[in-house]
């Protein structure tokens, strides 16, 4: 009984350790979105944190 109760709350659809694939990197699409979507926002939110400050510090 408990056993079919842990199966009913594990939706089918969710993905699970075992049936994942590795990252391909001969694949444009994978690298753009799991490389440098990531690195671009990192780069961007530090450049609008800097801005911030520096705007905050000229208005004081």
């Amino acid at each position: 009984m408990l056993l079919l109760l842990a199966f009913l709350q594990a939706p089918p659809e969710v993905p699970k350790p075992g049936n994942n694939d590795p990252l391909d990197l001969q694949s444009w699409s994978e690298v753009i979105i799991y490389i440098l979507l990531p690195v671009l926002f990192i780069i961007l939110y530090f450049v609008w944190r800097n801005r911030k400050n520096r705007n905050r510090k000229g208005k004081s």
